[in-house]
């Protein structure tokens, strides 16, 4: 309460000719009083409808992650050959499985392509592999 006293007469000192109502709207002001709080965007404990889940075995995800960057290069390539809005981002892994990460949600055609495209890679057995989409 001391330190507020202190604010307002310090506005009140340096403002001379100022009426009390507008010197209480300058506190306001300094205080953020008068504006409505800003809210913190929330971030997604869990999968979004972005993330495309790929399981597969851990033999598989080692081999398949040590050239991701070019698994995602030539997955969008994949990808802008059916003409597709989605595009990868970006891809990790976690214990078992690993999440490709679009900048818009996969259609089913995408989702296809996707799979046959992972499935289709040197590294991988496909059998070992399924692709799986939250909605």
């Amino acid at each position: 309460m001391f330190t507020n006293t202190k604010k307002i007469l310090k506005v009140k000192e340096t403002f001379l000719n100022l009426q009390g109502n507008k010197i209480k709207n300058i506190q306001k002001i300094i205080n953020n009083d008068g504006k409505p709080k800003s809210k913190l965007n929330m971030t997604i404990k869990g999968p979004s409808r972005k993330q495309v889940i790929i399981s597969i075995s851990n033999e598989n995800k080692s081999k398949f992650m040590e050239i991701s960057s070019t698994y995602i290069t030539n997955l969008n390539r994949a990808l802008r050959n059916i003409k597709s809005e989605a595009m990868a981002d970006f891809m990790c892994s976690n214990w078992e499985s690993i999440i490709i990460v679009t900048n818009k949600v996969a259609s089913p055609l995408d989702l296809q392509t996707i799979e046959k495209y992972i499935k289709s890679s040197n590294n991988i057995e496909a059998n070992k592999v399924k692709v799986l989409w939250l909605s």
